[in-house]
């Protein structure tokens, strides 16, 4: 496949694939949850710490519980935040007033929530089994992970419609003489109400011809197979894939891949953060091996492609004047994993030599860390989210424990050995250009004098 069709035929689909409104909305609303999760995570660390020691002595402060009262109105919130965000980010992009249209998002999500967990005293006692058509109290089950595919449904459907409604200006108009803040709140009345009428009619029908909720049925129908997909190891391959092979035609891939896949490894982080503060995290209690973790940290780790082996390369081995260069002022943004010098100095985009082990190096690390983590040789993630900047080794602490530290360590001594014979061949090359070019300029001197 040449780069003339791919610039041509491939990217210009992919491109309005991913400028749509639909992704759009959905990849900018998804990052409002992120400082939360991050907020969340810390408090998540303190109530569980990765050290069983620490853990223990932790317990003995009586400070967990207020710890956890934080990660619960965090970390927990996720879907809460994702349909506000989604429904404001898609009246956004169509120049409305997104603030209640957010808002309208929120309260669409809380109308079909319908509890279905059972509810427990402090104690751990079963006071409702099943809570079916009880109103007045909300099911904080359905407010994290669980609930996020519903959420993204509910905020672009309310976020479309919200907007269609204050577009074709079937709203209210006050008069000219009215303060605008009390005119703006006035538009919201009509499409607001429209949306509610509408998501109650959709509870109802639920309630009355399945007997359980919207979301409910979607976490079963559509939200679990998905899960279940990106816990194949076909499907820890695929991702990092399409990173790499997007980044080599100089789209961010990045950018693009984790915005279609982030709602799911967020909820499958969710899922596992769960089990590790219950203390019963393991593939047999049903935690996902595929999570933002596994692709933060062992696929996107020092940068699209796990390019630390190549600087190191650059940096120790190389003979060339541009990569010992290029290597001296990327070694240290490669530490907070950013390499865009990398990838664009060398450079990888459109460079056949590169493009193998730009490919491999992130879908071996992966790949065998889904085996390593199946196999029980490292834990499951444990759902923190640590900001994307955080040096490796640290994260590969913060996200697993003191033996996912180490597997981290190893998996990126693997990408110098992938990278070095390919390093090897387009530093010979760039180093018999500088020959050349020295020796015409020596040529162009002599002749000169």
């Amino acid at each position: 496949m040449n780069s003339s069709f791919m610039n041509d035929k491939v990217l210009p689909r992919v491109m309005k694939f991913t400028n749509s409104k639909i992704i759009t909305a959905l990849k900018n609303g998804m990052i409002y949850t992120i400082p939360f999760i991050i907020v969340g995570s810390v408090f998540l660390l303190l109530a569980t710490p990765p050290i069983a020691s620490w853990a223990a002595w932790m317990n003995t402060t009586g400070l967990v519980p207020y710890w956890n009262q934080a990660v619960n109105f965090s970390f927990n919130m996720m879907a809460v935040i994702a349909v506000m965000g989604i429904s404001y980010e898609w009246a956004r992009n169509e120049k409305v007033d997104p603030f209640p249209a957010g808002i309208t998002g929120l309260l669409s999500f809380l109308i079909v929530l319908q509890p279905t967990s059972p509810i427990m005293s402090a104690s751990g006692k079963v006071l409702v089994q099943n809570p079916h058509g009880m109103t007045g109290f909300i099911d904080t089950s359905w407010l994290a992970g669980r609930g996020m595919i519903a959420a993204i449904i509910i905020g672009l459907i309310t976020g479309w419609i919200y907007s269609w409604f204050v577009k074709n200006k079937i709203t209210i108009k006050l008069p000219e003489q009215v303060p605008a803040n009390v005119a703006n709140s006035f538009i919201a009345l009509i499409p607001a109400a429209v949306l509610i009428v509408f998501w109650l009619i959709v509870y109802m029908l639920f309630d009355h011809f399945a007997h359980t909720s919207m979301l409910a049925v979607i976490y079963n129908v559509i939200q679990t197979p998905l899960q279940g997909i990106t816990d194949s190891f076909g499907g820890v391959l695929l991702v990092p894939f399409f990173i790499s092979f997007l980044w080599m035609f100089g789209v961010h891939g990045s950018s693009i891949v984790s915005g279609i896949m982030t709602a799911i490894l967020l909820s499958n982080g969710v899922d596992n953060a769960k089990l590790y503060k219950a203390g019963t995290l393991s593939l047999g209690h049903g935690a996902h091996v595929f999570t933002q973790a596994l692709l933060d940290q062992f696929g996107t780790v020092t940068g699209a492609g796990i390019t630390i082996g190549l600087v190191v390369y650059m940096l120790w081995f190389a003979k060339s004047e541009q990569m010992k260069a290029l290597a001296k002022l990327e070694i240290a943004p490669a530490l907070f994993n950013i390499n865009e010098p990398i990838i664009f100095g060398v450079p990888i985009v459109l460079n056949p030599i590169l493009a193998a082990p730009f490919i491999l190096a992130p879908m071996a690390s992966m790949g065998l860390t889904y085996w390593a983590i199946k196999l029980t040789i490292i834990p499951p993630f444990n759902g923190v989210y640590v900001p994307w900047t955080t040096p490796p080794i640290m994260s590969g602490f913060l996200v697993g424990g003191w033996k996912t530290m180490l597997w981290q360590a190893l998996m990126l001594v693997m990408t110098f050995f992938i990278y070095f014979p390919f390093a090897r061949n387009q530093d010979n090359l760039l180093y018999k250009q500088e020959q050349e070019n020295l020796a015409a300029e020596e040529a162009a001197k002599t002749a000169k004098n």
